[in-house]
């Protein structure tokens, strides 16, 4: 059973996780009625203190909940279970762990040994040498899931070699893209990371025709946006791959699409990705876990688990706009994977909302809290 400290500690992390409701108000707003009698969300939360933690109840329920890993219920409580979790645990980190270590060190040593000769030595045969190359990716990444004992089950048609197509998916975890790729050798569009990530991805996935971005970076959005303009009219290129939601989602929830992989003119082709946390939580919360910590999450759980589904292309309707088509696909994604939609931009995640969202959130809440008082 968990301490009292244990709960309190628990707590103050929620507490210090919530959303201040104040951020999504203006500041220096005074308390009075909006001209043409639109009431201000301040004014409704000076009326009362239930109210202003009903608010705050809404944030906290559809923006940092998309964020958050749930940690299993304990069941080790009593005398009959805990010798059998403690088998478990003996089992996971003294038997598999050190065997899926083994066969995570194989696979670099039979990656590593094919990539570096083909990368430098068929320099004049590159037709021979991206096929090569495609094929190791995808056998390296074959080795990471195998790594964590991973039992994937893909579901549709295996994605094809075209122009004029870009698949978009939701997104948990990097891993994500390390189970897709065991399957296709996509070229992904992702954040550029530091560590041993950013030199795999500097040198490995760059022979694959992956595209980097730096969040801070302002002026990365137009390189970044041609650059997938060219790769998608590319004959010869790989399937082009981009998580639109833009950041790791706890794969209960899928938050905004950003509209650049559906202004492209091309087919968008779902892809919906959901995990089973009967053995682990596949999420990776970067905030507070690096990559590397992920990793031996993964590879000291019993297995992970999860469906992929490869689903119809979609095409731009007539008098659609991206926004529309972005919100249609995610609405595909999520009913095929059981997904959540929430209507919160995932960059907020990483920086404070602007005034202008926060004067949209704060009209969305006082209209929504108008009705339900006058439904009462």
């Amino acid at each position: 059973m968990s301490s009292p400290g244990k709960l309190n500690s628990s707590s103050s992390e929620l507490d210090l996780d919530r959303p201040n409701i104040e951020d999504y108000l203006p500041s220096g707003a005074s308390i009075q009625q909006e001209p043409h009698g639109k009431l201000r969300l301040r004014d409704l939360l000076d009326i009362s203190p239930t109210l202003t933690e009903a608010a705050g109840a809404i944030i906290d329920d559809s923006f940092t909940r998309c964020f958050k890993s749930n940690p299993p219920e304990p069941w080790n409580w009593n005398v009959y279970l805990f010798p059998l979790w403690c088998f478990g645990v003996v089992v996971r980190y003294f038997i598999l762990f050190p065997a899926r270590v083994l066969v995570l060190t194989i696979g670099w040593i039979i990656f590593l040994s094919s990539f570096i000769p083909v990368h430098f030595l068929l320099k004049g045969h590159d037709k021979l040498r991206k096929n090569l190359e495609r094929c190791l990716v995808e056998l390296i990444c074959s080795f990471f899931v195998a790594s964590w004992t991973g039992v994937v089950k893909y579901h549709g048609p295996r994605p094809s070699m075209r122009p004029k197509q870009v698949f978009v998916a939701n997104h948990t975890s990097m891993i994500d893209f390390i189970i897709l790729e065991q399957m296709t050798a996509f070229a992904v569009i992702m954040q550029k990371h530091p560590g041993w990530v950013g030199l795999l991805q500097s040198t490995i996935l760059e022979s694959v025709g992956c595209i980097w971005f730096n969040r801070s970076e302002a002026k990365d959005r137009e390189i970044v946006t041609k650059k997938l303009r060219d790769h998608v009219l590319g004959v010869d290129n790989n399937p082009l791959l981009i998580f639109p939601e833009g950041t790791c989602v706890n794969n209960h929830y899928t938050v905004m699409f950003k509209k650049g992989a559906f202004e492209l003119g091309c087919s968008v082709c779902p892809v919906a990705i959901k995990y089973n946390k009967i053995f682990v939580d596949a999420f990776w919360n970067s905030k507070k876990q690096s990559f590397t910590m992920h990793l031996l999450q993964l590879m000291t759980s019993w297995a992970v688990v999860c469906d992929v589904w490869y689903l119809e292309p979609q095409n731009i309707r007539p008098g659609e706009s991206p926004i529309e088509f972005a919100e249609r696909v995610r609405d595909i994604i999520s009913s095929r994977a059981g997904l959540k939609k929430v209507p919160w931009d995932g960059y907020l995640k990483y920086s404070r909302p602007s005034p202008k969202h926060r004067e949209r959130k704060q009209q969305s809440f006082a209209e929504s809290m108008l009705r339900r008082l006058e439904e009462k």
